[in-house]
């Protein structure tokens, strides 16, 4: 499969953004935010924004990371999402995610939340190797109302190093 790159997202981005995390199915697994929302998020120093480009520059999908702004390297990969999914971008997508986040940030530890019924993005996490750190109970509520259990998954900058040297 070609290399995909990541690029700081602008501000003409954010419709792409909001078309990709309202895709159909989309709202099970992933959150949303507003237009307002994305703009502020983008102005703000605790969030990074970026956009995954197929080897022809086609954006592919996003990433969203919080917590920068935290002293202890904390940080949170809030949302990813592909706009074409089955293609196995979103492999890519956030094994560049991780490697940005470690090599341009002051992260040691990237972690995120992941719905328990999101199976195919749990695999995708632990391949990467994201290792789960436990339950939040019945933290999510779903589209229909009901709620559910959110798994936290993180990955140590020494990990993450390790895999490097593989």
């Amino acid at each position: 499969m070609p290399a995909l790159t990541l690029r700081p997202a602008l501000a003409k981005d954010v419709p792409l953004i909001m078309a990709t995390e309202r895709l159909p199915g989309y709202d099970r697994f992933i959150g949303k935010y507003s237009e307002d929302e994305h703009h502020s998020n983008m102005a703000s120093a605790a969030f990074c924004y970026l956009i995954g480009q197929d080897d022809k520059g086609a954006e592919i999908g996003f990433v969203i990371l919080n917590d920068l702004d935290r002293r202890d390297g904390n940080i949170c990969i809030k949302r990813i999402a592909v706009a074409t999914p089955e293609k196995g971008y979103g492999s890519q997508l956030l094994a560049a995610a991780v490697d940005y986040a470690y090599r341009e940030t002051h992260a040691y530890r990237l972690w995120l939340d992941v719905v328990r019924e999101n199976g195919r993005a749990r695999a995708v996490y632990g391949r990467t190797g994201f290792i789960e750190e436990g339950t939040m109970r019945q933290a999510a509520v779903m589209p229909d109302g009901s709620r559910t259990d959110m798994l936290m998954m993180s990955m140590l900058r020494p990990e993450w190093a390790a895999k490097q040297s593989d």
